[in-house]
């Protein structure tokens, strides 16, 4: 240590956000939305909200009995760790609740999908929304979008269809769901069925699908002539009342006789997804149409609500569950500045994500960022999520977030990122950094004696730097 760095200052780990989404153009003026008004006849919020928390009072039920009966140190929730209710636990769940079985599996799907309730190994903990149920409508939406959001999970699909079939109608159901939005009213599944099937052929084309000859391996008639693949509406059928089915169990609309019509819910909460889009394009940024890392990249210059908006406006325009994975791919790159923007994205995105994050965790590069995330996903206060963090993850953290600092930042931030490691003094910091094998250490090291304006502590790095280089 050196004078100019006080030796009774405890050194505390800081998040990731302020340095990963820090802006180059602090100064940067941005033309201010008016905040749009939603169609004619939507109801205010708390009147959504009631409708909400009518529709989930089953799932709120079973998630407060789980909190009072699976809690830690109680009999386990689960049997198969994948957070599936077991047959004993369901029974007891019927049983003090005079419900069926069934009736009680299918509530405590609809409360992990709303993010009331959350498994963690064979123990169930309440979900932040559950603890703020009563007081706070925006929660309730947020859980009920959240559900919203996890449609295709609702309900399992069709027996014997094609998973591509299905990712393809999953893909092109948000168009169908515009068009009853802006119908304001009953449309004939005649006509959702040819407009799905105009969006599944336009993927395919998209994707310059051929069909082929059955048996030969070849194209269908000449390579010139060779053309995707069209939608049938024999093939999109059943997929199609599969989806109006499953939208209509979580609420979004309702289907029958023939005809289906979005929900007052339903209605809002596409009517905000597509205000979402038509605020990122009309952004400076607009990156709805890029891919995951390119979107980050395009956010890396925006200041963090604006670049909230951004991912609201990206994930708005895709399934929650491909653009969760193309997130977490995006994050298992080079740059340490997507990996953490990433995850900012991954909170945007919320209860859907978690299973994918608690996922990554045994990945060594991303699983400081999992465990944050998880931490604060699970209650913990955002100032205090780094206490789930070990020292040595800790320490990696901070490597990883000095090397997107080094690469995006400028000198000064990088000698201010000192302050946000664990340990108390430079020394202890330096042989934990030399300790802990990330593959940007000796760079890191390299940039921050280039950086800092004492010649000894920068002389003390760079010594650190070439003995990690020569495997000291």
């Amino acid at each position: 240590m050196t004078s100019r760095i006080p030796r009774d200052s405890r050194l505390r780990l800081v998040r990731p956000r302020p340095l990963a989404a820090a802006p180059r153009a602090v100064n940067q003026r941005r033309s201010r939305r008016p905040a749009p008004r939603p169609p004619e006849g939507t109801p205010a919020p708390a009147e959504l909200a009631g409708m909400a928390r009518t529709g989930l009072a089953g799932a709120a039920r079973v998630a407060r009995w789980a909190d009072t009966a699976l809690g830690p140190g109680r009999d386990g929730a689960t049997d198969d760790g994948k957070a599936t209710l077991s047959d004993a636990t369901a029974e007891r769940a019927a049983a003090e609740l005079g419900l069926s079985a069934a009736q009680i599996r299918a509530d405590w799907d609809t409360a992990r999908l709303a993010g009331l309730v959350e498994v963690h190994g064979d123990s169930a903990r309440p979900g932040w929304r559950l603890r703020a149920w009563d007081r706070d409508d925006s929660a309730v939406l947020r859980g009920w979008v959240a559900l919203f959001d996890a449609w295709s999970l609702a309900c399992p699909e069709p027996d014997g269809q094609e998973p591509a079939a299905v990712a393809e109608v999953v893909s092109a159901m948000p168009q169908v769901l515009s068009f009853l939005q802006l119908s304001a009213g009953p449309v004939p599944v005649e006509q959702l069925l040819d407009l799905l099937q105009q969006r599944v052929t336009e993927l395919r084309t998209e994707r310059c699908e051929v069909a082929y000859e059955p048996g030969t391996g070849q194209p269908a008639g000449s390579p010139a002539q060779a053309d995707p693949a069209p939608a049938t509406d024999a093939s999109l059928a059943p997929l199609l009342d599969w989806a109006l089915r499953a939208l209509g169990s979580v609420g979004a609309l309702t289907y029958g006789a023939g005809q289906a019509t979005l929900t007052p819910l339903g209605s809002w909460a596409v009517w905000v997804k597509l205000e979402q889009i038509c605020v990122a394009a009309q952004s400076p940024a607009g990156n709805i149409e890029q891919s995951a890392e390119d979107m980050l990249r395009g956010c890396a210059q925006l200041r963090p609500n604006a670049a909230r908006a951004e991912y609201r406006a990206w994930l708005a325009a895709r399934p929650v569950g491909s653009a969760v994975t193309e997130l977490i791919d995006g994050a298992r790159g080079d740059d340490a500045l997507l990996r953490g923007l990433a995850f900012e994205a991954l909170r945007v995105v919320g209860a859907p994500a978690e299973p994918d994050v608690r996922a990554v965790v045994e990945e060594p590069a991303l699983r400081p960022y999992a465990l944050l995330w998880l931490a604060e996903h699970d209650g913990v206060d955002p100032e205090d999520a780094h206490e789930a963090l070990t020292r040595e993850e800790a320490t990696w953290l901070w490597v990883d977030t000095a090397a997107a600092v080094a690469d995006h930042g400028e000198a000064p931030m990088l000698v201010r990122h000192l302050e946000s490691a664990v340990q108390p003094t430079v020394p202890q910091l330096l042989d934990e950094v030399r300790a802990v094998g990330h593959p940007r250490t000796v760079q890191v090291l390299v940039a921050l004696a280039a950086a800092h304006p004492d010649p000894a502590l920068a002389k003390a790095v760079r010594r650190a730097a070439f003995q990690v280089h020569t495997g000291g």
